[in-house]
């Protein structure tokens, strides 16, 4: 954003020395109010650093104004103290903030333009330059990784055919004029709008009837109605959709058939590792005309000739800079909720190559998938980077035809019925999503069931103390903060105590990040996983025994390691999936305990194994450790409450009581209410915005103030 001097012409008021000071004052207590309700979206975060920047230049032009007396230079300058002060408190609360503070932070199209009106509201004449606002410069591809690779079979397939098909099929799009909505920041109120606009709808497109007769299921196997309606939708040539089913309606099985009756070959496959060779399983199953490769290492085993190529996101980086010639028509994304961090290489990588491939699809229109269960984990910024994978938005604006759409609505964000309207042209664009209660009556039951267990041996007894040794850290950071605003801990309201708790909560998440060593609550919550590891695999055992094969999920390797000892001690085997097992380990794995009535217990990494794996042989899940998200927990037991499972699933949840871990429990659930409310159209409450060791941290800190610890 270009800072410039500005000659300001001005009417007389009581502000006329500064009057933009008034209007930052009501914009900064605004953004105040929603960081202390624990909703600081990306509109008020981008309001954060415009009051930032104005501030500052104020101050600039407040010490440099020859006119002004000295009294008058000095109630300006206290003046803009008092907004400096609130701003750094807000950042206290979220301490994300500082870096849209640094000097080099970028300046969004939205930022320049709240720059722009608030200072045409304060009577500041503006040069053309400031008046005019440029374009947010799109973030740089991502630089090819040194080891780039380019496989033999690719260079045969060059030289095969070393240009692709020229394009003439490409069609300028109709554009509707953008007159209303031209200066509007609108990514903002989209996101919101999943948030409040939902009326009680699921985020759902409208899906064509699905044909009398399956003409596309192999001998041997039949689609599901739900998943029949999706392909005829791309049969009919809808192009690019979130497909965000919940988990276990198979959603790969729909993409590996909307890709035949789209003709989207050669179609690229991005996924995560642990299920790229069930992958190419599941082409060679529903498509077995067609084929796939899956990109291992530096690709000695790619057959470039391929119809479908398979590749992780992993190894992604190092065949950037041949993935865009082969001519791909399409794109999947499997979970994803992996490319949610826009400024993550993973993300650069795939963002950029959905680019390339719509650049040189003939015709512009290439089959974009992006597959998540789970496309909301933390926030509904989340949607971002799958909406700009699919093409709806470019940078921080709408695309053409979205703008368009919103365009002809007639409607503003200041209109309240722009949100429906915004979210439902939105969900027309491609998203797809159902639940198993709505379209798999056929479907088991699933339900979770909580097992409260005593931690009553040496291990134990350090949890509590570890307890209450951070109970304790935190009520000393909280005297000293409330001590050093000159305040009395009985004399602070409910609302004050809320705020200093949050900031000290939020300060020692932040330091837990990046510690080496000490007790934090991630070594806390590791700590309890070891502790109850020998009870959960005691318990699965018993359902072993019982009720025959079990899924057993642990987050930590050495929680693993104990189950697995425990589990041979009472001479049941076991199979193991991990992170770092190659994908045909990992396949041969899960191949071995669907399919082995030997095999007794699969013992999982709820990272590595809890996505795209299907362990439907068995119908009961121990989880012996709480994850931090409640997507991750749901992604777990669908691993077997899934397409294909015959029987009622239970997952067990290890719960260590007296301990946080039941108050972490009690947070994933409640977590539950964010897809709730923007997918599915349940009225409600969202619940806090706060991630659930921020809460837990809360929570630890408010127990040992009331002396419950």
């Amino acid at each position: 954003m270009a800072q410039q001097t500005r000659q300001r012409q001005r009417t007389r008021s009581r502000d006329d020395d500064a009057p933009i000071i008034p209007i930052l004052a009501r914009k900064v207590r605004e953004v105040e109010t929603k960081a202390q309700k624990g909703k600081l979206g990306p509109t008020n975060r981008t309001k954060f650093q415009v009051i930032a920047l104005l501030m500052r230049e104020e101050r600039a032009r407040v010490k440099a104004d020859p006119d002004l007396g000295d009294a008058a230079r000095t109630e300006l300058l206290k003046r803009l103290d008092g907004i400096a002060q609130i701003l750094a408190k807000t950042a206290a609360r979220d301490t994300s903030l500082i870096s849209l503070l640094e000097p080099d932070a970028s300046i969004s199209t939205v930022a320049q333009r709240f720059r722009r009106d608030w200072l045409l509201e304060s009577g500041a004449e503006l040069s053309p330059d400031e008046l005019i606002i440029t374009r947010e410069v799109a973030a740089p591809a991502p630089e090819l990784a040194e080891n780039q690779v380019i496989p033999a079979s690719v260079r045969a397939r060059q030289l095969a055919n070393p240009f692709l098909a020229p394009d003439f099929s490409r069609v300028a799009t109709p554009t509707v004029p953008v007159r209303r909505l031209a200066n509007w920041e609108l990514l903002g109120p989209l996101f919101k709008s999943f948030e409040i606009g939902s009326g009680g709808q699921a985020a759902s497109m409208e899906l064509p009837e699905a044909p009398v007769v399956d003409r596309l299921a192999p001998r041997g196997l039949e689609l599901m109605k739900h998943q029949a309606r999706f392909i005829e939708s791309a049969r009919l040539g809808h192009r690019t959709f979130l497909l965000a089913d919940e988990p276990g309606l198979g959603k790969t099985a729909q993409s590996v058939l909307a890709a035949s009756v789209a003709d989207a070959y050669p179609l690229l496959a991005v996924v995560p590792n642990v299920v790229k060779m069930n992958w190419a399983r599941e082409v060679e199953r529903w498509t077995p005309h067609r084929r796939a490769t899956v990109i291992h290492g530096d690709g000695d085993t790619l057959d470039a000739f391929a119809d479908v190529v398979v590749v992780n996101y992993d190894v992604l980086d190092r065949h950037m800079a041949w993935l865009s010639t082969l001519g791909f028509r399409g794109m999947v994304v499997d979970e994803a909720h992996f490319i949610k961090n826009l400024q993550s290489q993973r993300s650069r990588n795939v963002l950029t190559l959905a680019d390339r491939i719509r650049r040189t699809t003939p015709g512009g229109d290439p089959l974009l998938l992006a597959l998540t269960g789970t496309p909301l984990i933390n926030d509904v910024d989340d949607f971002r980077a799958i909406w700009q994978f699919l093409g709806w938005i470019e940078g921080d604006r709408p695309s053409p035809a979205l703008l368009g759409k919103l365009e002809e609505t007639g409607l503003t964000p200041a209109d309240l019925a722009f949100y429906p309207e915004a979210r439902r042209i939105v969900i027309d664009m491609g998203i797809v999503r159902r639940r198993k209660v709505d379209v798999a009556a056929d479907l088991p039951a699933k339900r979770i069931a909580d097992l409260p267990v005593e931690l009553d041996d040496e291990l134990g007894r350090s949890v509590r103390a570890a307890e209450r040794e951070l109970g304790n850290r935190l009520v000393g950071r909280f005297r000293a903060l409330v001590e050093a605003r000159g305040l009395r801990i009985g004399d602070l309201d409910d609302d004050q105590r809320d705020q200093f708790i949050r900031a000290v909560a939020h300060a020692e998440l932040e330091e837990s990040k990046s510690a080496k060593s000490g007790e934090n609550v991630f070594t806390m919550v590791r700590r309890i996983g070891q502790a109850k590891a020998g009870l959960a695999a005691d318990y699965a055992a018993q359902l072993a025994r019982s009720v025959g094969k079990v899924v057993f999920f642990a987050k930590h390797i050495d929680v693993m390691d104990q189950a697995e000892a425990a589990l041979a001690a009472r001479e049941l085997r076991t199979v193991s999936l991990r992170g770092d097992q190659t994908a045909l380990q990992r396949q041969a794995a899960i191949d071995a305990f669907n399919k082995d009535p030997e095999v007794a217990v699969a013992v999982c990494s709820l990272t590595a194994a809890g996505v795209g794996v299907n362990l439907q042989a068995a119908s009961n899940v121990v989880l012996a450790e709480l994850s931090w998200t409640a997507a991750e927990q749901t992604q777990a037991i669908d691993r077997v409450h899934r397409i294909g499972q015959d029987e009622p699933v239970t997952a067990w949840r290890i719960i260590a009581a007296h301990t946080i871990d039941a108050r972490i429990a009690e947070l994933i659930d409640a977590k539950q209410g964010l897809a709730l409310r923007a997918l599915d159209g349940s009225d409600v409450e969202p619940g806090s915005a706060d991630s659930v060791q921020l809460d837990a941290l809360q929570h630890l800190l408010r127990s040992a103030l009331d002396g419950a610890l």
